[in-house]
């Protein structure tokens, strides 16, 4: 198990009120501990430089968003992300397996997607769709959804279940920055949702997102973000003491800060409209939208005219 790279292990204080209660179970004990913590970095919408909030400049080598080429279609994508969520891809549409946390979250981020763009009658792209969860709810709402992603297995499965539903939805297996070389400015809408902390270069995939947008158009991105709170819960919580995820579901080091995205976004065309945290309370087992960033949230943005 990784731990962060904070420079030492992160490990509950015995003097912590959560401990105290020592009728709490395990899980619930580093829950509260965990939220006891605050290392937001909120998005800056400035149109350069680091975060003003927390000073956090973007990673160096990474940034600019400028050399990445969305023509290069070779593969941005890790061998191993594939085969783990292909040997999944059986378990998508059971509401009772690893991915019951997509299920349980795609009512809120669809009802907040529709918040910023009506769906009914736009041309919708979802990138990294898997089984298609998102996709199909999409597609209920009037869109024309197109899903991509690189699991051969997934989209099997996406496809079997759109046609089993009865709903008009066309799956592609192609890496995102081949779809933005040969379909430029075409789409209403673009949701990157769950995946971006999946991929070795996540600058590359919002670049090839800005560019498959429309002028004036919607792009939506959720991801987790990085800091010792964030570690403790969506790894060590959810993967090794609720057991909510298998075990090596996410790799600490992929996560994004919200000023990381936000500048790649900024360095594309795309201004942030809107910024939410998404939270899981383990005592109602019930997931929320609210401003709580520090470990999963959610952007949308806007491609400038």
């Amino acid at each position: 198990m990784r731990l962060p790279p904070t420079g030492r292990a992160a490990a509950i204080p015995p003097s912590s009120p959560c401990m105290a209660r020592r009728k709490l179970k395990p899980g619930l004990a580093l829950w509260t501990w965990a939220h006891s913590l605050r290392y937001t970095c909120p998005i800056s919408t400035a149109p350069a430089g680091p975060c003003p909030v927390d000073g956090h400049a973007p990673p160096p080598g990474i940034l600019p968003a400028q050399a990445v080429n969305v023509c290069d279609q070779s593969m941005n994508a890790d061998p191993q992300e594939i085969s783990k969520f292909s040997e999944l891809a059986h378990r998508w549409w059971d509401p009772h397996s690893e991915f019951k946390p997509l299920h349980e979250i795609n009512p809120l981020r669809l009802d907040w997607i529709e918040q910023h763009v009506p769906l009914q009658g736009k041309r919708v792209l979802d990138v990294g769709c898997g089984g298609g969860i998102l996709t199909e709810s999409m597609a209920r709402q009037g869109a024309r959804v197109k899903g991509i992603d690189l699991s051969t297995k997934a989209l099997g499965v996406a496809d079997l279940h759109s046609l089993e539903a009865g709903l008009p939805i066309e799956y592609e297996e192609i890496a995102v920055e081949a779809l933005a070389a040969r379909e430029p400015g075409t789409y209403d809408v673009v949701t990157c949702m769950e995946m971006l902390e999946h991929v070795p270069s996540p600058a590359s995939i919002v670049a090839a997102c800005a560019t498959l947008v429309k002028p004036g158009g919607h792009v939506f991105f959720s991801t987790l973000n990085r800091n010792p709170k964030a570690w403790l819960l969506a790894v060590v919580g959810a993967e090794y003491v609720l057991r909510m995820l298998p075990r090596g579901t996410h790799d600490y080091a992929k996560f994004i800060r919200p000023s990381e995205l936000a500048s790649f976004t900024r360095a594309n065309g795309l201004t942030v409209r809107d910024l939410r945290g998404l939270t899981y309370n383990p005592i109602n087992k019930r997931y929320a939208i609210n401003r709580d960033t520090d470990v999963n949230y959610m952007v949308a943005c806007t491609r400038d005219a």
